[in-house]
This record gives C-alpha cells, structure tokens and sequence, in this order.
C-alpha cells in the first residue's frame, strides 16, 4: 500500500497557480516533519518547503511564491504555488522527513 500519494500537478501558464496535495496513510501522522521536493531530469531531487511543529521552511526559489501546510485530521499536505514559472517545472515528490516513505510524484509543468 502506498503511504504517500500526490494529486494536482498539470499544465499552467506563467503567472499561474496550482495546489498540489498529498494524502498519506500512516499512523499518527500529525507528529511527522513533511516536505515536498522536485525533481527534473538529469539533476538531484531538491527540497521546495518542509512544515513541522507548525514551523515551515522554504527554499529560496519557492520563499514569497509557494505555501505549505497540512491538515492533520485528513492526514493531507499541501502545497499552495503561485507566480509560477517555467523554471518551476518538475516533478513533486511528498516526502516524510528523515525516512525513505515518498511519493510517486506529480508532474508540474508551467508553459505557455
């Protein structure tokens, strides 16, 4: 059984939005650091933005464009973008933190 999945990724525009979810079935999720990475071909999967304890952090790239949050009830995380750009073209992986559980990944890609 998968314990990761990912939903919402698709073709935008630049200047576009997308909301990208990740439903996990795992026991106590709420107390799990979560994480969404990219990744293109030919380069190293890269951290987007993580969320723990409530804190998040971002990568530059993503810091006053993407939004991460979870919803501990649905066992969900989010990720939120806006202000896409071509450069954000990838595939997202949810990750949880400090284990070898990801996703199978959605494809993202912003072109006009």
């Amino acid at each position: 059984q998968e314990k990761l999945v990912e939903s919402g990724g698709g073709l935008v525009q630049p200047g576009g939005s997308l909301r990208l979810s990740c439903a996990a079935s795992i026991g106590s999720f709420s107390i799990y650091p979560m994480a969404w990475y990219r990744q293109t071909p030919g380069k190293q999967r890269e951290l987007v933005a993580k969320i723990s304890d409530g804190r998040t952090t971002y990568a530059d790239a993503a810091k006053g464009r993407f939004t991460i949050s979870r919803d501990n009830a649905k066992k969900m995380v989010f990720l939120q973008m806006d202000s896409l750009k071509p450069e954000d073209t990838a595939v997202y992986f949810c990750h949880i933190e400090y284990s070898d559980h990801w996703g199978r990944g959605t494809q993202v890609t912003v072109s006009s």
